[in-house]
């Protein structure tokens, strides 16, 4: 069956339908990812976005334990070229059949690299994948320009409490739309990792005495996320250590008087070289972000820079001063990689472990 992609800017391209045939309109953003499609597919970041894959070759191993969540999150999926016989001993079926059960849809066949040319020149826009033959152009642009992702937090974060035994650190995550090995990079490391729904109280989660804090990824534009900064000014005032990731990053900085904006066509993709402007030393790393917090205006009473992207100089991460904060635009858990800076978990175990002696001795 034919499928159109058709651009807010009345790009159109056609290819074939994979996955569900329903039609939808979403963000159009691209992964230059050459392995992990699973992971990217199973990504909550996602929600609110159709994903551009930029290698040509998809879904050559199949479906694979490797998901990242429960589900599928994002609205639409773009390949060039989908592997319809995959080979791999641990495969359990195909994207095809992933996507029709999960009710997303797809396109496959189309020039994936002029698609992504076209975001990177003209940036991020909105776009809509049909299988409608007969569609009527100036009715879909007009739609696509009034199209907004809106609030996707809700829709990803998990419902209820959750509790991964550990004999070590108790750490509370919350679920802006975490992708599952944050909780396991923790778990592994002998911490007990309590999970909470992204709109819990400061209050409850203080209430349980945790030895540290962890804020998640997760979708969206993070100025969207008010009652949620409101809640991590006060985690920010409590003195309980705290690491952060993606959208936690941006809603801690917001949450202290920093400010975001929209990157042109953003950072996603396993090979983001980011710089630890302590130690000058340079890390490849996984990203997967539209939005970045601004430094100019950072008081560094609050903050300085701790990490900056090698490529186009945009914040990577902050050091809060006088605290014990830190946090990260990218993604040190990433699976299937890289692993470079999977260490950030072992400086946050070291921060509760110091905590813990200083508050011991204060006592």
């Amino acid at each position: 069956m034919k499928a159109f992609l058709i651009l807010e800017d009345g790009t159109i391209f056609e290819g074939q339908s994979i996955g569900s045939t329903r039609e939808i309109i979403s963000e159009i953003v691209f992964n230059t990812s050459m392995t992990g499609y699973l992971e990217v597919l199973t990504d909550p970041s996602y929600a609110g976005q159709a994903v551009v894959m930029t290698y040509p070759l998809i879904g050559n191993y199949g479906i694979t334990p490797d998901m990242e969540s429960y589900r599928p999150w994002p609205d639409g999926y773009i390949v060039r070229e989908l592997s319809r016989m995959p080979s791999n001993f641990r495969c359990e079926g195909t994207i095809q059949d992933f996507l029709e059960k999960y009710d997303i849809p797809g396109i496959a066949g189309i020039d994936t690299r002029a698609l992504t040319k076209i975001l990177r020149e003209k940036g991020t826009m909105n776009g809509m994948i049909t299988t409608n033959e007969s569609y009527n152009l100036d009715d879909i642009l007009l739609k696509l320009k009034e199209y907004r992702t809106g609030n996707v937090v809700d829709k990803v974060t998990c419902t209820e409490k959750t509790v991964l035994k550990g004999n070590g650190k108790k750490v509370a995550l919350l679920d802006l739309g975490a992708k599952n090995n944050i909780a396991k990079s923790l778990n592994s490391r002998g911490c007990e990792v309590t999970v909470y729904p992204a709109h819990t109280k400061a209050e409850e989660i203080l209430g349980t005495n945790p030895d540290g804090i962890m804020l998640s990824n997760g979708p969206g534009d993070p100025e969207e996320c008010t009652a949620i900064i409101e809640e991590l000014k006060k985690l920010y005032a409590s003195d309980v250590p705290i690491f952060a990731i993606c959208l936690g990053h941006q809603l801690m900085a917001l949450a202290n008087g920093a400010s975001t904006h929209k990157m042109k066509y953003g950072h996603r993709g396993g090979n983001h070289p980011v710089k630890d402007l302590k130690t000058g030393r340079v890390y490849i790393s996984s990203q997967n972000h539209g939005y970045v917090v601004d430094t100019d205006g950072l008081d560094p009473a609050v903050a300085v820079p701790a990490f900056i992207n090698v490529n186009d100089g945009t914040n990577e991460g902050l050091a809060y001063t006088g605290k014990n904060i830190f946090t990260v635009q990218f993604h040190p858990e990433a699976c299937p990689g890289p692993q470079d800076s999977a260490y950030l978990f072992d400086r946050f175990i070291e921060m509760m472990n110091s905590n813990s002696q200083m508050m011991g001795g204060n006592q």
